[in-house]
């Protein structure tokens, strides 16, 4: 389980009440959307029941309207209302999104979308890097990689070294699109290596610390097409132990 410390960049705190207001308006309605109890292409209660709801002002609901609007999930209809659009149409990369989609539950589809999605940038970040990785970058792989093999570490701690390994492979590319879409889909990829970390399992962890230390590895060697490959070998294990973890609790639920 992911506390509010790794999610901490994303809380939505403010020391300002407007803004405390805001979240809170903005949070219900966005992951009630996501959970379903919004249904797609439905219409959000009127602004009267919203207000008494929530207790605040017209403006304060207004900013949070238009806050999902921007993020794709709802669009204002002249005479008819505030539409839930449909899922297709939502901004996935938006933080706040990944985050309800975290809140509400990740089924399978949802991480196996995931890594389609990590297989077809992380393998060309990792082939960038190792044509432009600076050894300030290539240290960072080797210290994070090495925090991942420490066996006396916890499965949070070693979730924490997997993304920042990842994250120092895609800012060593050199391309800023590869590190923004990255930071982006931050709090999913730390879903996805909550689920799919090997520790408490010692073959699996150090199976796992060799295969990130072969990205690192080709990467030195300034090597990209291993080290594309040794990223693609990585994502495919990762998805797979998500998929056996998957297996097990419905097996268990079943």
């Amino acid at each position: 389980m992911i506390d509010k410390m790794q999610l901490g960049q994303y809380d939505f705190s403010s020391s300002a009440q407007s803004r405390t207001h805001h979240a809170h308006v903005m949070h219900d309605l966005g992951l009630g959307i996501v959970k379903g109890r919004y249904a797609e292409k439905s219409i959000l209660p009127g602004d009267a029941e919203l207000l008494e709801r929530f207790g605040v002002s017209r403006t304060v609901l207004r900013e949070a309207l238009k806050t999902l609007a921007a993020k794709g999930l709802i669009q204002p209809k002249a005479k008819i209302g505030t539409r839930v659009r449909e899922r297709s149409q939502w901004n996935l990369f938006d933080p706040d999104i990944l985050i309800w989609h975290f809140e509400a539950g990740v089924d399978q589809k949802f991480m196996e979308s995931l890594a389609e999605m990590r297989l077809a940038l992380e393998p060309e970040a990792a082939a960038l890097a190792a044509q432009r990785r600076t050894e300030k970058q290539l240290a960072d792989l080797y210290h994070w990689a090495d925090r991942m093999g420490d066996r006396d570490d916890t499965a949070q701690n070693f979730v924490y070294s997997d993304l920042q390994f990842h994250l120092t492979v895609a800012e060593a590319s050199g391309n800023p699109f590869m590190r923004s879409l990255s930071a982006l889909i931050e709090v999913a990829l730390v879903t996805a290596f909550t689920l799919s970390s090997p520790i408490p399992d010692s073959k699996r962890h150090a199976a796992s610390v060799m295969k990130h230390r072969a990205i690192a590895d080709a990467i030195a060697r300034q090597d990209p097409e291993a080290a594309r490959t040794a990223m693609r070998l990585v994502i495919f294990e990762g998805a797979e132990r998500v998929a056996h973890a998957e297996r097990e609790k419905d097996s268990v639920t079943s």
